[in-house]
């Protein structure tokens, strides 16, 4: 047994087994189900909420996805990064020959078949989802998207042996640091605060004897919070949307219709007029590409053509959106989408071809085109004040 992976500790007379795993790693399956056998503990924590536990065993999860729910709600970003994370998995899964998180369902059970208690001790993917988006900054989002997307659909390169050098601490710590430099809000809402929760769960759980199965990104924090006191409201609370993000779409929107009005003054009707004019081609033209890009109906393009330009002045309705309740509207999406989403999310053709997976993109692209618009043309509109 590889012992480096397990770590042994005691507190206030109750005994813990950390077992540190790669998600998609042969051997840490293996191992997981060794160390409950040898041990016989009393309780078996996993790294698994209910709704991942409910994915990975459920395989009709995704058929109950409601994705017009899911757009009015403005959760289409998370469920695409979501999905792009899980075509990173599922791709590696199918070339090592192991399902994602089959570690956790093996030590769930064989915990079960020892009369071992289980604990889904991680904190709700929701809400992990939802804290991430809501902590990070405009440019993170696109870099840490990009991020993402690149490691869907590029991991050839990737060994087993790859595979398990993550569990070595070393090269895990710099791993780490590496992201929290890149984008901190992510490493702070993914590693840092699930580490805590998980501390919270694992000390708290039932039994005199308990082991821990959680991913080896998690083992140094987890040890180090341990022993500590976590106020689990710290970490789960959803914090408001950000009111400097808010403060800046209205403070565009009003600086746009400002600069309309004072065209109008300051040079006339006509100036005014070919200032709405380019606000509203090049608006729409972007988004309308961004809908052409992944061959959306020809009336969800002409939708979003025609609603950028006025969405891009209200904050609180993204081109993107109305896009994507069209395209639904149009073309829902089948029964064979959502029974295939789980096979097509690993490939790059499967992602561009499924109707939700191509749906989610529409409302990323529209929105960037929309968004790309706005700062397109306030200059152009510029050039008519003849200032």
């Amino acid at each position: 047994m590889n012992r480096k992976n397990i770590h042994y500790l005691t507190i206030d007379g109750k005994e813990f087994i950390l077992v540190g795993t790669a998600h998609v790693s042969r051997e840490s399956a293996e191992l997981v189900e060794k160390v409950i056998e040898e041990e016989k503990p009393d309780t078996v924590c996993v790294e698994l909420c209910k709704s991942r536990y409910d994915a990975i065993k459920q395989k009709e999860t995704w058929e109950k996805t409601d994705i017009f729910k899911i757009i009015k709600e403005k959760r289409t970003s998370q469920l695409l990064a979501q999905l792009l994370m899980a075509s990173f998995q599922k791709k590696l899964a199918e070339k090592f020959g192991i399902n994602p998180g089959e570690e956790m369902i093996r030590a769930i059970n064989k915990a079960e078949t020892t009369g071992a208690e289980v604990v889904l001790a991680d904190r709700d993917i929701r809400v992990t989802m939802t804290r991430t988006w809501r902590l990070m900054r405009f440019l993170s989002k696109v870099k840490i998207f990009g991020e993402i997307l690149l490691s869907a659909f590029y991991s050839d390169d990737i060994t087993e042996d790859d595979i398990e050098k993550l569990k070595e601490h070393d090269a895990l710590e710099l791993a780490l640091q590496m992201v929290g430099k890149k984008v901190p809000e992510v490493k702070q809402t993914l590693i840092d605060e699930r580490d805590q929760y998980m501390s919270h769960s694992i000390t708290h759980a039932p039994g005199s004897k308990i082991i821990a199965v959680v991913g080896a990104g998690h083992v140094p924090g987890i040890l180090n919070y341990l022993d500590k006191d976590i106020d689990l409201s710290d970490v789960t609370t959803i914090p408001p949307r950000g009111i400097y993000g808010r403060l800046i779409g209205w403070g565009i929107s009003c600086g746009v219709i400002g600069l309309i009005i004072f065209g109008f003054f300051h040079a006339g009707t006509e100036a005014s007029l070919n200032m709405i004019k380019w606000w509203f081609m090049i608006n729409g033209i972007l988004a309308g590409l961004g809908a052409l890009v992944v061959l959306a109906h020809p009336i969800t393009i002409a939708v979003s053509i025609v609603a950028a330009p006025f969405t891009s002045l209200n904050p609180m309705i993204a081109a993107g959106w109305v896009a994507g309740l069209t395209e639904v509207t149009l073309r829902k999406p089948q029964v064979k989408d959502f029974m295939s989403l789980r096979e097509d999310i690993a490939t790059l053709r499967g992602f561009w071809n499924n109707k939700i997976t191509r749906l989610l993109l529409l409302v990323a692209f529209v929105n960037i085109g929309s968004a790309v618009g706005t700062f397109v043309a306030i200059p152009l509109m510029l050039r008519f004040l003849h200032i």
